[in-house]
């Protein structure tokens, strides 16, 4: 007679279950001690880590004892031609770990073209949850949280982020988008021309950083006390739907 807990399983990452699989491994945004003990166990465990920028990603796993030597750059500029041969060596056997420079990899970083192979053929494909700045952000910010909708980085070209404002300008959700340090002010005097300087946004700059810095109110009002701040760092912008007030 078996036992009760002979049907339970031992979890995905489990030894027995590790072999042809990628992890997708959410990184820290900023504070490095935000890596849980998960994904440091998948990382130490994986037959290659594949990321990046290997000078960013090796400060991480030194941070944590993992070794280096196992990363492989997978970034935008060579992931079209890699995620074939990459899902090769999945089918293969290889338990591969996928990061990103910062965050959950496949949300504005490279990522999907590797999954969408592995879907296609059938291996498995798991997620280790963790970091993410979009909805970090969103649970801090006092904007509404039931429904929202992410749109990634916005066009460089003012028209194209004019455009996109004047889309979702009725839009009943939380709006949240990133922006570089280079564009954040034209960004949010765009939001101020197109959508008026009453409508609701929060705007967090390097968040879990030592400067973490947040913007609360009136876009009109926020963008005055941007422009008063360094813009060094990566921005978080969430938009409210037009009848909210905070």
């Amino acid at each position: 007679m078996k036992s009760p807990d002979a049907n339970i399983s031992t979890g995905p990452d489990s030894p027995e279950k590790a072999s042809g699989v990628l992890y997708v491994v959410a990184t820290p945004i900023g504070n490095l001690s935000d890596l849980s003990p998960r994904a440091v166990s998948v990382l130490k465990g994986a037959d290659a880590i594949l990321c990046e920028d290997t000078r960013t990603s090796r400060k991480l796993l030194t941070r944590w004892d993992i070794p280096a030597d196992s990363l492989h750059p997978y970034h935008e500029h060579n992931e079209k031609e890699l995620a074939p041969r990459l899902t090769d060596r999945i089918a293969a056997g290889a338990r591969l770990a996928m990061i990103s420079d910062a965050g959950t990899p496949g949300l504005s970083d490279p990522g999907f073209r590797i999954v969408r192979e592995c879907r296609r053929r059938g291996l498995p494909v798991i997620p280790i949850p963790g970091p993410n700045a979009a909805v970090a952000s969103l649970c801090a910010s006092g904007l509404p949280t039931d429904a929202f909708f992410f749109a990634g980085f916005l066009p460089p070209k003012k028209a194209a982020r004019q455009r996109f404002f004047e889309a979702y300008r009725n839009f009943p959700h939380t709006v949240c988008l990133y922006e570089s340090c280079h564009r954040i002010e034209k960004c949010l005097a765009d939001i101020v021309s197109t959508l008026g300087p009453d409508r609701t946004v929060a705007v967090c700059k390097e968040l879990t950083k030592l400067h973490e810095k947040w913007l609360v109110g009136k876009s009109g009002e926020v963008l005055e006390k941007l422009q008063s701040l360094s813009r060094k760092g990566e921005f978080v912008v969430l938009i409210a739907s037009a009848d909210y007030d905070l």
